[in-house]
């Protein structure tokens, strides 16, 4: 009886564990390598493992930075600049305000 209840508490803790590493590797890619470290301190994972978690999230982080930095050229070399700039100019009015003081040298 008292073993079924041990491996109930070992299953439950193994199962957060997991979840917890799950959890870290997901949103890894949006932390810090010291941030990752702090979250899993209380888990006390094999160095390798951590190590294999750390790896992970700067390989998610390079492949989310490159992917966003693909997107954002892809739409922004889609833009016609000149064309968007006329349409601002023609539905704006501009307005300049300068003030020149000019002074004598010393």
């Amino acid at each position: 009886m008292a073993s079924d209840k041990n491996d109930k508490e070992d299953k439950a803790g193994v199962s957060e564990t997991l979840k917890k590493v799950f959890s870290a590797g997901v949103s890894a890619a949006f932390m810090t390598e010291e941030g990752i470290r702090k979250y899993v301190a209380d888990l006390k994972l094999p160095k390798e493992l951590l190590e294999a978690l750390l790896s992970g999230a700067n390989k998610s982080k390079e492949e989310l930075t490159s992917r966003v930095a693909k997107e954002i050229n892809g739409i922004v070399s889609k833009i016609d600049w000149i064309q968007e700039l006329s349409k601002f100019a023609e539905s704006h009015k501009f307005k300049i305000k300068a003030e020149i003081e000019i002074e004598k040298k010393k």
